[in-house]
């Protein structure tokens, strides 16, 4: 799909500081990531605290998103979780006209077997009306997705179009790489090896920095699609610190003090996740400065 190529970004979901849904701050979320050229959207994903919203909050978050947008950007939806029946039953009843594609994590916590991880996503890629991105991030499901796996399902099922894979390992992002179908993409999960996996032949990222710093990231990809190697190192190298910080005390916490520092929304998080602390978010801070300098 030519739409995911490149930069997309998974949105945060801000917070007011009484932890309700800040629907004007993630409004200038979307507008800060259109103008900075990121090409696609992505909605509830890990980095938008799915875990901590109610049903309704999540409607709140699709309907301002998509009503910010306004047609601008693709959009794709996180449809995940670990029971694959819940999944399936939400992909015959939600309304995903407003959306090029389904995002769904390989399921957590229940650990399964990597035929039980086929047969999850065979029900998903039945069951979705839109293409699906299959998600691997070991780290969060504790089951990493083999390569074997992704390429079965990849040739398998013709709505499973890609592939986030987060697993921050490039050899075997490279393995699927090497073996997948023409027109099945890989896009990176893992922001520090984004563009080695565009230079390995990948198709682009799903990005957490990206939102904090659209311009610059996006950007970086763009020349890695066009094979402008050292431009892009050049950006790669500028940014690589402030990806390190952004994941040093957790994934949103960082990224939420990134807007707070621009000031676009506030670093507030739900529990059981915190907001990073006062010497990170000093560091945070300098480091927006000098970007914007």
């Amino acid at each position: 799909m030519q739409a995911l190529i490149g930069t997309g970004v998974a949105l945060v979901t801000p917070f007011k500081e009484d932890f309700s849904i800040d629907t004007e701050a993630l409004c200038r979320i979307v507008e800060y990531s259109v103008a900075g050229g990121i090409e696609y959207l992505v909605v509830l994903g890990t980095t938008a605290e799915n875990a901590t919203l109610s049903e309704a909050e999540k409607e709140v978050v699709i309907k301002t998103v998509v009503d910010c947008n306004n047609g601008r950007l693709p959009l794709v939806l996180g449809v995940g979780g670990n029971d694959t029946r819940k999944i399936v039953e939400e992909l015959k009843t939600r309304d995903l006209s407003a959306f090029i594609a389904i995002l769904s994590v390989s399921p957590f916590y229940n650990k399964p077997t990597q035929e039980g991880i086929y047969q999850h996503f065979k029900a998903i890629s039945e069951a979705s009306p839109i293409p699906v991105i299959i998600y691997n991030v070991p780290g969060r499901t504790s089951s990493n997705m083999l390569p074997k796996t992704v390429l079965r399902l990849a040739n398998d099922f013709e709505n499973i179009v890609a592939v986030k894979e987060a697993a921050g390992d490039i050899v075997q992002a490279m393995q699927i790489l090497k073996d997948k179908p023409s027109d099945f993409l890989v896009l990176s999960g893992d922001d520090m090896i984004a563009l080695p996996m565009v230079l390995a032949g990948g198709s682009g990222v799903i990005s957490v920095i990206g939102q904090g710093f659209p311009k610059e990231f996006s950007e970086m990809i763009r020349l890695g699609l066009d094979r402008k190697v050292e431009e892009a190192y050049k950006l790669q190298y500028l940014l690589s610190d402030s990806i390190d910080m952004i994941f040093e005390q957790g994934n949103p916490a960082g990224i939420k003090q990134v807007f707070d520092s621009l000031g676009i929304a506030e670093s507030f998080v739900r529990l059981p996740l915190v907001q990073v602390d006062e010497s990170l978010a000093q560091r945070i801070d300098d480091f927006v400065k000098k970007i914007s300098n």
